[in-house]
């Protein structure tokens, strides 16, 4: 069964970096596509980032790019979401999804099959 783990979120001050894990398995497919969404308190989730495990294409969310980095390690089957430059309107929960797609592109707005738990990110001082 597929299974998505979330790991590596915790207090930081603005300013400061995060890095995120998402450990995919189970997944029958040989490839797909795993994305990063946020959902703070009163707020509808967004999606911040997608990566495609066949070609590593990538693509963000208008707020957070320049910021915000994904990247994947095929070998372990987790993907990585490296956060800089956080700022207090980041604060949220962060859950990885995936969906099975051999396509080169990523997208964020459309539903993804698979669900992490996710992991809650602060950003305050």
């Amino acid at each position: 069964q597929a299974q998505l783990v979330e790991s590596g979120g915790g207090l930081v001050q603005p300013g400061g970096s995060l890095r995120l894990s998402c450990a995919a398995s189970g997944f029958t497919s040989k490839y797909f596509v795993i994305g990063w969404f946020r959902q703070a308190p009163g707020k509808e989730r967004e999606g911040v980032s997608c990566i495609t495990s066949r070609t590593g294409n990538t693509n963000y969310a208008d707020s957070v790019k320049g910021r915000f980095f994904i990247s994947r390690d095929n070998i372990k089957n987790t993907v990585y979401l490296q956060m800089d430059a956080l700022r207090p309107e980041d604060t949220a929960v962060y859950s990885c999804a995936a969906y099975s797609a051999s396509g080169s592109y990523c997208v964020l707005s459309r539903n993804y099959d698979y669900w992490g738990q996710g992991t809650q990110v602060t950003v305050s001082s």
